[in-house]
């Protein structure tokens, strides 16, 4: 009874604190990490302990596959150099810097477990960072070059981490042993990942049913991650590869309907966990300082402050070396201006990620004894998580904005070009069928003058976007759109009279919300 409660209250909480930062325009997992920590401090509510395995099983498949499902794979390749170079070299070179530090600042804590720390914080969380670039004027291959090394980066820190963890439980591991066992982690997850990706494809394609094919996505991320682990791989790279393959074959075995539902369920699914472990980040911030020594937490959080400044200027140092080594390279066309290095290096806010692998450290060895200075990573990674979050999260506004960039148009120009394609595509195959169905020249000729009147549309809003003929358009919609409206209030009062029954209300009121998106489209 009590955790139904809590859940149903984490969900109130999400839902309200969301609504609130949408307001004050401040992104999201700020207000629920300040929230959540809020809740923390309010007297007779329970503690809230949560393992780290819960949260690395139940909350990072779904998250990082889902990710990996809509990864634009041609924006990948293009900036596949760079993404690599962060999400693989910049998190290794990240975990060195800080398990130096934190080694020589923690008392007690040895190589094996700073190396641990160092994994556990580099890894950038890019919610918070593109819920900032969704309502500002970023170029897109920004927001590419964020969502790809968010994917992998990720796989990276965690592999890294299982290595580390397992030399601080066995007590000595050898260097080469290590990059050995870190190319086989990898690429087990990847054939794993492949393989459950071809599975999953194979059997959806064979079921005709909406329910039952969202209820195989929401278990493929699990399947994947858990069938890795099983045999000692990666499961988060088992889930990237999972997503990627997935989400490139999507239009092969899935109808219309499933992809339509199954859109709203994961985003909604994705927007909760996301929303839930960002609270229960700030609950645990408040659980931790209940439980913990004054004194120690603030000496711990100062070290936590260092290590954030560490990864700050690692990550900026890192970028500027990438622009040097181009420029050197005479490869300007892939470099990055200053404000677009600005911004990146400003974007590496720590998260969710971070949170699971901290309270995934054992609390015992195999021995029996305590994980030495497990409390002190723990609180350093809580403190990098606050002070990115909030200080970066709350100033990545003010960065974009003196960085002076400005969005580009390459996805209208290649939507617009694209639906163009299709118009012509669809009247010459209307020109075909007057042969094949001469009885029903009179649809044909309706669906012709319709494709042609949406062809001359396209083609003066290419030519000058923001016209007269961006703003015909606009009205066209608002006009269908009152049809719509006016067909929905007819059908409500068929069902007010008791002409129709609900079941033909709800089937006709679908039709008509389908219509809507298509016109929106």
């Amino acid at each position: 009874m009590l955790a139904a409660q809590l859940l149903l209250g984490l969900l109130i909480a999400v839902a309200v604190l969301v609504t609130i930062s949408r307001r004050v325009h401040v992104p999201y997992p700020i207000v629920l990490l300040v929230g959540g920590f809020a809740l923390g401090l309010v007297p007779g509510l329970p503690q809230i302990e949560i393992e780290g395995d819960v949260v690395l099983i139940v909350f990072v498949p779904p998250i990082v596959y889902v990710a990996a499902f809509f990864t634009s794979i041609r924006s990948l390749r293009t900036e596949f150099p760079t993404v690599a170079s962060l999400a693989v070299g910049l998190v290794l070179a990240s975990a060195a810097a800080v398990a130096v530090v934190a080694h020589a600042l923690v008392p007690g804590l040895g190589w094996p477990l700073a190396i641990a720390l160092g994994a556990i914080v580099a890894p950038p969380d890019e919610v918070a960072a593109t819920s900032v670039f969704e309502r500002l004027a970023v170029p897109r291959r920004l927001t590419s070059i964020l969502a790809g090394e968010a994917l992998l980066n990720d796989a990276t820190a965690l592999t890294l981490y299982r290595l580390a963890l397992g030399a601080a439980v066995v007590g000595a591991v050898s260097a080469a042993g290590s990059f050995v066992a870190l190319v086989i982690v990898a690429l087990g997850g990847a054939v794993i990942g492949l393989t459950i990706g071809w599975v999953v494809m194979q059997i959806r394609s064979r079921v005709e049913d909406t329910p039952v094919e969202i209820t195989i996505s929401l278990l493929t991320p699990y399947a994947s991650y858990l069938s890795a682990e099983l045999i000692g791989a990666s499961g988060v790279i088992a889930c990237v590869a999972t997503g990627l393959f997935l989400g490139r074959k999507t239009s092969r075995f899935m109808g219309s309907d499933v992809r339509l539902a199954g859109r709203a369920v994961w985003e909604m699914l994705v927007f909760l966990l996301n929303g839930a472990i960002f609270i229960l980040i700030g609950l645990q911030i408040s659980s931790l300082a209940d439980r913990m020594d004054r004194g120690a937490i603030l000496e711990l959080g100062l070290v936590g402050l260092v290590v954030s400044v560490v990864l700050i200027a690692v990550r900026a140092v890192w970028l500027m070396a990438m622009g040097f080594w181009r420029h050197l390279l005479r490869k300007t066309e892939s470099a990055f201006g200053a404000g677009e290095t600005l911004v990146l290096a400003w974007s590496g806010m720590r998260g969710v990620i971070s949170l699971a692998a901290a309270l995934a450290l054992p609390v015992s060895l195999p021995s029996g004894e305590p994980l030495p200075a497990r409390e002190a990573v723990i609180v350093v990674t809580f403190t990098v998580i606050l002070v990115t979050l909030g200080g970066q999260g709350l100033t990545l506004p003010l960065v974009i904005r003196a960085a002076r960039l400005a969005a580009d148009d390459t996805v209208e120009h290649e939507a617009g070009h694209a639906r163009r394609d299709l118009v012509d595509e669809a009247l010459k195959r209307i020109g075909e069928l007057y042969e094949a169905w001469p009885g029903h020249r009179e649809l044909l000729d309706q669906l012709r003058t319709s494709y042609q009147h949406r062809a001359e549309h396209e083609d003066q809003l290419h030519e000058a976007p923001g016209s007269a003929a961006e703003q015909e358009l606009v009205e066209h919609r608002q006009i269908r759109r009152a049809v719509i409206d006016a067909q929905r209030e007819a059908l409500a009062g068929m069902r007010g009279r008791g002409t129709i029954d609900d079941s033909v209300f709800r089937e006709i009121e679908r039709d008509l919300d389908l219509e809507e998106v298509r016109m929106e489209a």
